[in-house]
Parts: structure tokens; C-alpha cells; sequence
């Protein structure tokens, strides 16, 4: 039995016990990002599947990716504002507890509505959980390494791209869709007795409460954090949804090169969050600025490098590099909403739903218009270089800040 001290930033730093040493605390939580992962992401190519087993077409099927995400729009803020003042310990337990719930009713759903329902429920703990555990994980190291702890439990979601996905959507095709959500019930299970064994128990808020977290919502630094991830991150996901389209249609690839194309996302985007996870704790705005940069060049690059699957490894492994911008967006607001950390991180994860949302729809736009499925890496640039022009307001913002502060 070992005692560690848990500095909870925005609340008294208190001894807990626990028989669990950091890192496998962060295995833990990380697994937890794993469940979650495979989970949002694998249902989007469980979709085929879920269409001819439910009866229904192809775009109805699609819903379920929609009811998903709103519910994590909803569960974000509302959970970590209902739970501001219990023990995040038992909070990532009763979001773990959601979870299981979500998916094995999702695995039992007899009908289409009662499925759209439960992936409703499935999204409910997932923007509060990596707003929690980044939290429980970046309490673990000292202030100079919060963003890396915050990438370690991240780095579940993005190796969840890698292998996650094939594993369930393998399954799915083995089985039946319907055994890729016992899947990820059952990962979500083992996280759930795991945090019960291993993670230490941190003391209750009672002083917390849902309005001390609104109140801290005030900051100006919070709302342009969050614009730069809605806007700055849509440019990824404009890509990312019509890859496999565009390699079908415009690159006329092997069949067996999506799943390939995909993993050198996923290899990318775990590259990334590690990397500007150490940067970040080096230099946080640089590293947000930077990222910014290189994605748009990167968007930029890749309407010429469609037509062949070798040229467009390289441009599909750097966007993918791209998604370590939400790991740096998170640890910055931990630290400019210090009174409402909770409210700040998981509204991070809606913020990155919204680009979900945002990206593809104006990427499917210019497809519409008849500008070519290669558009969507011209629009993807312009979204990066958006959220690049709200970096250099919340720079600006900063340093009229300090001149104040300095003058007065």
C-alpha cells in the first residue's frame, strides 16, 4: 500500500491511498479512452451493417453516429456540472457504469428507435470522461508534465483508430454488428472494475457546485480556446469522413488500402498527441499555433496527392498528426478555467463533436457544388487557418492582459 498526494487544481491538495502506481493508473484511464474510442469510431463502419440488420437504409442507419454524438454534446456539460462536487474516483465509475449500460443495450436493441436511444445514452459519459480522467491523470505529475498525462489517456482513444476499430468492425462482420457493442460493454466493464481497484480516491467538493462552474465559464480565454478547437480541428474531420470515399472514387484504389489508409491516420494521430503533448508543456501557444500551420499546409497538400495511394500517405499521416491539437487545447483549459476544470475539459469533447459535425458537412457542401471530392482538403485548409486566426486573437488577448497587469 502506497500514499500519493493528488494536487487537485481548483481544490485542496489531500493524501489518498491507493495500490496502484501512475502508470498504471494511466493504463487504466487509457483504457477507458480505448472502450470509448472503438466505440465512436467503429460504429461509423458498422453502419452497412447496422442498416441490413435494423431494415433500414444506409443514411437512416447513419442517425446512430448522430444520436451518439448528441448525446455527447448533452452529457458533457450536464454531467460535469451535476458531479462538480463528488469524488471524480466514483464519477469515472458511474460514467464507466453509463457506458456498459449504453453499448449492451445497444448489443440487446430489438427495433431502429430504441437503438438511435441507446447510442443516445452511450454518448452521454463520453466528453465528461476524458474531461474527468484528464483530470485524475494530470492531479498524478507536476505542473510541467500535465499535458503529457492528459495525452497518456487520450492515447487510448487514438490507438483505438488503429486497432480498436479493425478489431470490432472484424467482429462485426464475423458475428454480427450486434457483438462489436458487447465488445466494447465489456472493455468499458473491465475499465470500470480496474478504477475500482487501482485509481486513488480523491475527497468529495462540497463547496463545488453547477454554478461555481458557470460562473468560471465567464473567462474570455475559455470561449477562444474552444473556438479554436471547433473551427481549427473541423479541417481533420472534413478529411477524414470521405477518405475511404475518395480512394474508391478518385484514387481507384485496392479495396484492402482503406483500412490501411485509416491506420496510417490513426499512426499519425498517436504520434502526434504525444508529440505536441512534450511540446506543449515546453510551450503551450507556440505549440497550438504551430500545429495549426502545419495541418492547414498539410490539408492543403492533399487534393494533389489523391490520385496515388503512396502520395497520399505521407499528407494522411500528418493530418493525422493534426489530432494532437485536442490533447493541447485541453490542458490549456485546464489552466485558464481553474475554478471550473471539470465544465472547461468536457466541454472541450462537445466543442470537438461540433467540428465533427462541422467539418463534413461543409465539406460535403463543396462536393455538392460540383468543386470535386478533393475540395474537401481546400476546405479542411481554410478551417485550420480559422481556427490559426482565433489563436492569434486569444494571443493578442493574452498579451493585452499582462500590459494591464504590468500597468496597474
Amino acid at each position: 500500500m502506497t500514499q500519493t498526494m493528488i494536487h487537485d487544481r481548483g481544490g485542496p491538495s489531500a493524501p489518498v491511498r491507493h495500490v496502484g502506481s501512475p502508470g498504471l493508473i494511466f493504463f487504466i484511464l487509457a483504457l477507458g479512452g480505448f472502450a470509448i474510442g472503438t466505440a465512436e469510431f467503429a460504429a461509423m463502419s458498422l453502419v452497412p451493417m447496422i442498416s441490413a440488420g435494423m431494415h433500414v437504409t444506409v443514411p437512416q442507419a447513419g442517425h446512430a453516429i448522430e444520436a451518439y454524438a448528441a448525446g455527447v454534446c448533452v452529457g458533457a456539460p450536464l454531467i460535469a456540472m451535476l458531479g462538480a462536487r463528488y469524488s471524480r474516483k466514483y464519477l469515472l465509475i458511474g460514467m464507466m457504469v453509463l457506458y456498459v449500460i449504453g453499448n449492451g443495450l445497444t448489443a440487446l436493441a430489438p427495433n431502429y428507435l430504441c437503438l438511435l436511444l441507446c447510442r443516445f445514452i452511450s454518448g452521454l459519459p463520453h466528453g465528461a470522461y476524458f474531461g474527468t480522467a484528464g483530470i485524475v491523470a494530470s492531479a498524478l505529475v507536476p505542473e510541467n508534465r500535465r499535458t503529457q498525462a492528459v495525452a497518456r489517456v487520450v492515447l487510448g482513444l487514438t490507438i483505438a483508430t488503429i486497432g480498436g476499430v479493425p478489431m470490432a468492425n472484424g467482429l462485426g462482420m464475423l458475428v454480427g454488428w450486434r457483438w462489436a457493442f458487447v465488445l466494447i460493454a465489456g472493455l468499458a466493464l473491465c475499465t470500470m472494475l480496474l478504477i475500482m481497484r487501482f485509481v486513488p480516491t480523491d475527497p468529495p467538493r462540497p463547496d463545488a457546485s453547477a454554478m461555481t462552474e458557470i460562473r468560471a465559464l465567464r473567462n474570455r480565454q475559455v470561449w477562444l480556446t474552444l473556438g479554436i478547437g471547433v473551427v481549427g480541428f473541423g479541417g481533420i474531420f472534413c478529411v477524414y469522413t470521405y477518405l475511404a470515399s475518395i480512394l474508391q472514387e478518385v484514387t481507384h484504389a485496392p479495396a484492402y488500402m482503406t483500412p490501411v489508409l485509416l491506420a496510417v491516420f490513426g499512426v499519425g494521430m498517436t504520434v502526434g498527441t504525444m508529440t505536441c503533448a512534450w511540446a506543449a508543456d515546453h510551450k503551450m501557444m507556440p505549440t497550438i499555433g504551430g500545429t495549426l500551420l502545419v495541418n492547414a499546409a498539410a490539408l492543403a497538400g492533399f487534393p494533389g496527392a489523391v490520385h496515388s495511394v503512396w502520395s497520399m500517405m505521407p499528407i494522411v499521416f500528418l493530418i493525422g498528426c493534426g489530432g494532437g491539437l485536442g490533447t493541447v487545447i485541453q490542458s490549456r483549459l485546464l489552466s485558464v478555467a481553474v475554478d471550473a476544470q471539470a465544465l472547461a475539459a468536457a466541454m472541450n469533447q462537445s466543442a470537438f463533436n461540433m467540428a465533427n459535425a462541422i467539418g463534413p458537412w461543409l465539406g460535403g457542401m463543396a462536393i455538392s457544388a460540383g468543386l470535386g471530392w478533393e475540395s474537401v482538403g481546400w476546405v479542411g485548409s481554410c478551417l485550420a487557418m480559422g481556427g490559426f486566426v482565433i489563436w492569434l486573437l486569444t494571443l493578442s488577448d493574452i498579451r493585452a492582459a499582462a500590459r494591464r497587469q504590468a500597468g496597474g
